[in-house]
């Protein structure tokens, strides 16, 4: 009578990657990024008081373990945090060469990248010519606009009335494995720019890009605003999952918020889609409904995609605060029996430079299941940890997880 839950807080990184040096924002190596010890300091000495005031808050989370885990990871502090913990609690680090979204759910559910992604120049224009050629086919356009790397919101604000104007889609990239598509819902159209985006997704997964989104938008110009119908087109896992472990044990596997992009519904039975304070509600109600021998696997985005990003450590706060005051009354529903693993897929340190993701290591908390330290770990070893609760054997691994 074994349920699981796997919470990830995309881009809630506690620090100290061996391997940091190795990636970069904007050409400074991501050496000494910690996103959550940062975000605390930050709090504690007056410098996120857009909205909120005064230490950073989370008390459930640092009681799961939080702040035990950020020392265990990076030998960090989180001021006015520090209490004994009364959960599960370690840090796990990640192998695959990469600081990405796909490459972190990957290795939590089992499988580290077995390959280098595909990252576009920042030049303009930065995509080869073949792409451009594919999209305007698929499109059945002459052109088509940004060809460069940029902040969506950004470049939907400044090509938006271009786009209007001549019906030609808005392609950019970021420092993420990526390829954007951004069209007007209305005059472009949602399915029309949905079946672009499938049109030429195989193309750039040949050549490693890990996901190919479409980005809609409504509105007109000066008053843009983007839509809750983003569709990611990934590359689709290259072994079985902690989601195929679980539904070839007869398991049901319930995926919360981009959870079924990022596996190319490999593996997934349903999907809840919505804002984080909806994703919130769903995670809630799994844990009411979902049923024995399950795994919900949720995912929580606003902390990296409104806030990370954009270097807004006020707004990353009040995220976290919120995420923390959220969870609690959905903690205290589990059942005997029970495990939820809260952890992240990487870090988006917003006091750091750039506006990169930054490579560090996560926290892991676990509650349903008592207390104790599990010590430094492997990402993969997550998925490990929920295949072992829920009595499964491991398929499909064939590699070492172990971090060097």
């Amino acid at each position: 009578m074994r349920r699981a839950f796997l919470v990830v807080m995309d881009s809630v990184g506690a620090g100290g990657a061996p391997d940091a040096g190795d990636f970069f924002n904007a050409g400074t190596p991501d050496t000494g990024a910690n996103t959550l010890a940062h975000t605390a300091q930050a709090c504690a000495t007056g410098r996120a008081e857009g909205g909120r005031s005064g230490p950073l808050r989370l008390p459930r989370l640092d009681a799961l373990g939080l702040s035990a885990a950020v020392r265990l990871a990076s030998g960090a502090d989180m001021p006015g945090l520090g209490a004994s913990p009364r959960g599960l609690w370690g840090a796990a680090e990640e192998v695959s060469p990469g600081k990405d979204t796909p490459s972190g759910h990957w290795e939590l559910a089992g499988v580290p990248v077995p390959w280098e992604w595909h990252y576009f120049p920042v030049t303009v224009p930065s995509f080869p010519a073949e792409v451009t050629e594919a999209v305007c086919r698929a499109a059945g356009t002459e052109g088509i606009l940004g060809n460069c790397h940029a902040s969506g919101t950004e470049i939907v604000a400044r090509l938006g009335e271009e786009h209007l104007r001549t019906g030609w889609p808005i392609c950019y990239t970021s420092a993420d494995s990526v390829f954007q598509i951004a069209a007007h819902e209305e005059a472009f159209g949602l399915e029309r720019l949905l079946s672009l985006c499938r049109a030429v997704a195989p193309m750039l997964h040949a050549m490693r890009v890990g996901r190919v989104i479409a980005r809609p938008f409504t509105g007109r110009t000066g008053a843009f605003t983007r839509t809750g119908n983003r569709h990611d087109y990934a590359i689709a896992p290259p072994a079985p999952t902690l989601c195929d472990w679980v539904q070839a044990g007869g398991g049901t596997v319930h995926a919360v918020g981009k959870i079924g992009d990022i596996f190319s519904m490999q593996g997934i039975d349903d999907v809840a889609r919505g804002t984080d304070a909806q994703l919130m509600r769903h995670l809630g109600r799994l844990v009411d409904e979902a049923e024995d021998g399950s795994l919900t696997f949720a995912n929580f985005v606003e902390f990296d995609s409104l806030y990370g990003h954009r270097r807004d450590v006020s707004g990353y706060a009040r995220a976290m605060e919120w995420f923390d005051g959220a969870i609690a009354p959905v903690i205290d529903r589990l059942r005997p029996g029970d495990l939820m693993i809260l952890t992240a897929d990487h870090g988006n340190d917003p006091t750091w430079c750039g506006t990169d993701h930054t490579r560090e290591r996560v926290p892991v908390l676990g509650a349903g299941q008592g207390a104790g330290e599990m010590g430094r770990m492997a990402f993969a070893d997550v998925a490990a940890t929920l295949a072992a609760h829920l009595g499964l054997a491991e398929r499909g691994k064939g590699q070492d997880r172990r971090p060097a």
